[in-house]
């Protein structure tokens, strides 16, 4: 993996194919790794780059970080590599940090895939499931709960856990502490008052049964982002793209052309 050097923090990354460049940008406590799936799909169309955001996959591991430092690391990395106009996908955690991009630096987005999205939240997606099931999750210890939530997350368990394990046979794993700081990173955030800025043709796709980002939330946020559409995918939870596969790949491959 090439690795890109931003302040002194190590930003490692994948840069596969040629042609119009695809930005994929993952989820919380993930990493460039689980996109597999997609790499494989586009590298033959398209330039594809997926970034391992600062304190996850192979990038350092900080004590402390925030939201838009994973946003002016991803356009720093877009400005590394002279890309003038790229697309994004961005999934959950990913999501966000593309919608900074897209109003921070309207310009060079051209096309944008918001998955499992909101636009704003108070703490963590993670956090607020916890906070909603406090009969299920109140006294746990940080790793029960993660342990417990998967049921409220995912509508095909199966599909899952096999993405997740072919996911970490490639990837270095976050410590529990570093779980936490990379979820506490996600709080307090609001782009509700920008989405009307997003200049790029948006596309906003969410599970049905997703527990931690519910439908209404991805709504909400292609409502607010102007000519945006929505899909809700009916037999999906937190990865749309792992649970409807095929059908995720199809749409999307529709959409960036």
């Amino acid at each position: 993996m090439p690795v890109f050097n931003r302040n002194g923090i190590e930003l490692f990354y994948e840069d596969i194919g040629k042609g119009h460049p695809l930005l994929l940008l993952h989820g919380l406590t993930s990493n460039s790794a689980m996109f597999y799936r997609e790499i494989d799909f586009f590298k033959d169309q398209r330039r594809v780059i997926a970034l391992d955001s600062r304190g996850h996959g192979n990038s350092s591991r900080l004590e402390q970080y925030t939201l838009q430092d994973h946003i002016e690391d991803a356009i720093a990395l877009l400005s590394h590599l002279a890309l003038d106009s790229v697309d994004i996908l961005g999934v959950s955690m990913g999501s966000y940090i593309a919608q900074g991009i897209a109003t921070q630096d309207a310009d060079r987005v051209n096309k944008l895939i918001l998955v499992a999205t909101k636009s704003f939240g108070a703490q963590s997606s993670m956090a607020e499931l916890f906070a909603r099931y406090p009969e299920k999750f109140d006294g746990l210890s940080m790793l029960d709960k993660f342990s417990a939530s998967s049921s409220y997350i995912y509508y095909n368990q199966k599909k899952i856990d096999e993405w997740l394990s072919k996911t970490a046979q490639n990837s270095r794993q976050l410590t529990m502490q570093e779980q936490v700081t990379a979820s506490d990173a996600l709080k307090e955030f609001d782009f509700r008052q920008q989405l009307f800025n997003i200049t790029a043709e948006t596309l906003v796709i969410s599970g049905k049964f997703d527990g931690l980002n519910p439908p209404e939330k991805g709504r909400e946020t292609a409502v607010s982002i102007p000519d945006a559409t929505f899909m809700e995918f009916k037999r999906s939870g937190h990865a749309p793209n792992v649970e409807q596969a095929d059908l995720f790949l199809g749409i999307t491959e529709n959409f960036l052309e």
